[in-house]
């Protein structure tokens, strides 16, 4: 195989074939392929893109890097988000949908810069743990039916070195790289269908339509060539989700949705991913706001924390500091800057520079308005939470101009802003 050939015929705009594909991603995995080779191939794809065919053979390249999960059995449906601020809505709508006895083997990850980890939020939760074997994790999806858990490393191990890579190289943003390596882990994990929320706006990183409509589709007929009933949703990540960014914060979110309430914009996200989710398994005559209501969407929640060792009943932990930033105008909330409110996060603590940093699972922000919502000159706007005072200072000035106050907002809309399906 010879990789200088295999870059030359992108670089030139030219379809790399099946044969090249698996090969260049096999020898790349295998180390044969030297970093810098797959840096020009890479930024190839970046300038000049892949076709559908091209995208499915890399997809199943990486795929075939590694396991494939046996989840034969089980009656499996996934979500996937492609990650926002105040992103908490796998907490409650994992075990809502395995409360009506779905198996939903939910492979997360943890955070990086703004973007919140689904992992470092569980992880807030005392004992909780997210490696699991992958017998434990069948085991708790036939006893339980729902698992939150980091993806072992035989799981696309392409993808995870690729990934790596990209993230040193400036090419993380091309549609048919994100969009395998998105659709390569689900596949391996052996999944019988998956909705995909698809974020847009300015804390996704899809910031306009046009664009995550792209990616929806592209992730929609890679699922649905790889036999995945696969459908996806596109939802508005213009201002954050819900009332709080962070970790133990957004599971106390987390958890008032599971009790019946909860902010309204998570809650509606929340049952229209389960409709979805419960249609793709073949119940899709039930409302998942009933179980909400009675109680069995907690039940399950307890049942998956203490199946990973975690006590659902204990505090989760609380910051040693706080600092309430105020209104300083009459009106309505007018607009709130997702990105910004996600970095102050990051910068309190919750979230990460680089993989491995560790993370400080009590710090977070709480805004006490939504977009649209009346507000008085001096009333709490945010809250910050975090433990290391020197980091308030940076947080602070990053929400300077985060929230728009103006003397009339309109009313905010629903965060559903489409549907894709093959």
């Amino acid at each position: 195989m010879d990789p200088i050939a295999v870059i030359a015929t992108k670089r030139d705009g030219g379809e790399l074939s099946t044969d090249q594909i698996r090969e260049v991603i096999a020898a790349y995995t295998a180390g044969d392929v030297a970093p810098e080779q797959m840096s020009s191939l890479l930024m190839a794809i970046v300038l000049n893109g892949m076709g559908r065919r091209e995208i499915a053979d890399w997809t199943a390249a990486m795929v075939d890097s590694g396991v494939r999960l046996d989840l034969s059995g089980l009656r499996t449906v996934d979500k996937h988000s492609t990650g926002g601020v105040g992103d908490k809505i796998t907490l409650p709508l994992t075990p809502l949908v395995a409360s009506y006895g779905l198996a939903v083997p939910q492979l997360s990850g943890r955070g990086l810069g703004h973007t919140g980890g689904t992992l470092d939020k569980l992880e807030s939760i005392p004992g909780w743990r997210a490696d699991l074997t992958v017998d434990e994790m069948r085991a708790q999806l036939r006893e339980v039916g729902a698992v939150v858990c980091a993806a072992t490393a035989d799981l696309a191990p392409a993808d995870r070195k690729l990934y790596a890579l990209r993230d040193v190289t400036g090419t993380v943003a091309s549609i048919p790289l994100i969009a395998a390596s998105i659709m390569s882990k689900k596949i391996a994990e052996g999944t019988g269908a998956l909705v995909l929320d698809v974020k847009v706006g300015s804390g996704a990183f899809m910031k306009n339509r046009d664009d995550a409509d792209k990616l929806a589709r592209a992730m929609v007929e890679l699922g649905s060539d790889a036999g995945v009933d696969t459908r996806a949703l596109l939802t508005d990540m213009s201002s954050p989700l819900g009332r709080t960014a962070g970790n133990a914060v957004e599971v106390a979110e987390s958890l008032e949705v599971l009790a019946g309430a909860g902010p309204s914009d998570v809650v509606e996200l929340t049952l229209a991913l389960a409709r979805e989710m419960l249609d793709a398994g073949g119940l899709g005559d039930v409302d998942p706001a009933e179980n909400l209501r009675n109680g069995r969407a907690m039940d399950t929640w307890r049942a998956m924390i203490t199946g990973q060792g975690g006590d659902s009943d204990a505090p989760l932990p609380a910051p040693r500091h706080t600092h309430v930033i105020a209104a300083e105008a009459d009106g309505r909330l007018a607009e709130l800057d997702a990105l910004a409110v996600g970095e102050a996060a990051w910068l309190l603590g919750a979230g990460r520079s680089r993989p491995g940093d560790s993370v400080s699972y009590a710090a977070g922000v709480t805004w006490h308005v939504g977009v649209g919502d009346e507000i008085r000159s001096g009333d709490p706007l945010f809250t910050l939470s975090f433990d290391d005072e020197s980091r308030l200072d940076r947080a602070v000035s990053r929400l300077a101009d985060a929230a728009v106050i103006a003397d009339s907002a309109p009313s905010p809309g629903s965060r559903l802003l489409g549907r894709v399906t093959r």
